[in-house]
């Protein structure tokens, strides 16, 4: 019988799947996964937990398994899961160093935090592309986990949740300041993402796939190229300032403006082509982009 993945609804649950004595707080905590005692061939099927995980990585030398593929940490960093995400963990040999919080949703339900959070866009990214950190970078986040810990430790009282969700805004916030550096600094390696994506768009027009599949799908084309829908979004509105379904929208009124220059397809048909269901949306479509209808701009190009 196929082994179900593990689910923690609870903190102390997990606590204790750990080997660790019970949070001092039912509602959030912090865990060094190198010191946890357990036994990975206990998660073959992978681990659900109800509540927020933001790790923080020194030394993760282990795999972990998230969707189809298998991501190393060897550099260190961070990573960060919302609720209801299957993880799976390999490597029984594996080093887990560092820091992980973890907070439940309703730690975070009387604060604004609570819907702020979701917004984080980080949340939906995969190990892939985990937040990879300077030195001075790490000193930072390392001693707003420390403050935590240390608020945890102390006896707990009517301001502690106040003082440690500030933390956590903070947290969230450094995150947000540091990948969009990360996006700048591995430029290369994102502007061969962007290449990527385009030659996957020339291709599916050029093959007519639109004909069979219709429009291609922000889920479709981050599959193909490896990366969760959300970073794919997030790193075109750094690079180019466009979110994915902006780009792909631009890429299909190129397509369209090469159909109505060779005058070979009737509008409708071109809308076919391109994979719209319906010859109305491609016309208010390209109307939104081009101030034009497909007609009035295939008349422009005989002035």
């Amino acid at each position: 019988m196929k082994k179900l993945p593990v689910i923690f609804d609870s903190l102390s649950q997990l606590h204790k799947a750990m080997g660790q004595p019970a949070p001092s707080h039912p509602l959030i905590s912090i865990i060094n996964y190198g010191e946890a005692q357990f036994d990975p061939k206990d998660f073959e099927q992978g681990i659900i937990l109800n509540f927020y995980k933001i790790s923080f990585k020194t030394n993760f030398s282990g795999k972990l398994k998230y969707g189809q593929g298998y991501y190393d940490f060897e550099e260190g960093g961070m990573s960060f899961i919302a609720p209801g995400q299957l993880i799976k963990m390999q490597d029984e040999e594996a080093n887990y160093d560092g820091m992980t919080l973890h907070i439940h949703p309703d730690f975070l339900r009387p604060y604004p935090l609570s819907s702020v959070i979701r917004h984080y866009g980080y949340f939906s990214y995969s190990a892939a592309e985990a937040l990879y950190l300077s030195e001075k970078e790490k000193a930072t986040i390392l001693s707003i986990y420390r403050f935590i810990q240390e608020e945890l430790s102390e006896r707990i009282d009517k301001f502690s949740q106040d003082v440690i969700i500030s933390q956590i805004e903070l947290l969230l916030k450094y995150a947000n300041r540091f990948y969009d550096r990360q996006f700048l600094t591995r430029k290369a390696v994102n502007n061969d993402l962007l290449t990527r994506l385009e030659q996957l768009l020339e291709d599916y027009f050029n093959e007519e796939k639109s004909l069979v599949i219709g429009l291609p799908t922000v889920n479709a084309l981050a599959d193909n190229l490896h990366v969760t829908p959300r970073y794919l979004s997030d790193l075109l509105r750094n690079l180019i300032g466009l979110n994915s379904q902006q780009f792909i929208h631009e890429k299909v009124i190129e397509k369209a403006k090469e159909y109505l220059a060779k005058d070979e397809l009737t509008i409708a048909e071109i809308a076919y082509h391109l994979g719209f269901e319906h010859p109305q949306s491609f016309n208010k479509l390209f109307k939104s982009k081009t101030s034009l209808s497909p007609s009035d701009y295939k008349r422009s190009l005989l002035n």
